[in-house]
């Protein structure tokens, strides 16, 4: 058996323009694939971030849900890096996405990450890289 590689991370979307327009602005992906299955009542939007590891955010929208998709207790949330965590925080703010405040863990008092949420309600944590 070979070693097992990261493929993609899937979230069910309500809105896909709404969703696609968000992690493209928001966060800087970029539509790598889409495959849409009309007789499947589907379409998948594959995201990625231009970086070589390949890990790719599947977006999958399902024709026709029009109540949104229950969240659970059992998701976390997605983590993101940059380089600028204040510069971003500072933008996700200034264009209405609410992110928290910025939060450390460590005893040192400096943030080291903060969370905001897409238009689904999934947490996205953005760290400092």
């Amino acid at each position: 058996m070979g070693k097992f590689k990261m493929a993609h991370t899937m979230i069910r979307v309500l809105n896909l323009e709404k969703s696609l327009a968000f992690y493209k602005e928001v966060l800087g992906f970029e539509e790598v694939k889409r495959n849409d299955q009309p007789e499947g009542e589907f379409t998948l939007v594959f995201l990625g971030d231009g970086e070589s590891n390949g890990h790719q955010l599947e977006l999958t929208y399902n024709y026709g849900q029009v109540v949104p998709y229950d969240l659970g207790t059992g998701y976390g949330h997605l983590a993101l890096r940059v380089d600028d965590l204040e510069a971003a925080h500072a933008e996700h703010q200034a264009k209405g996405y609410k992110p928290t405040d910025l939060k450390g863990l460590s005893g040192d008092g400096k943030p080291r990450f903060y969370f905001l949420a897409d238009p689904d309600g999934y947490k996205i944590e953005i760290i400092r890289n």
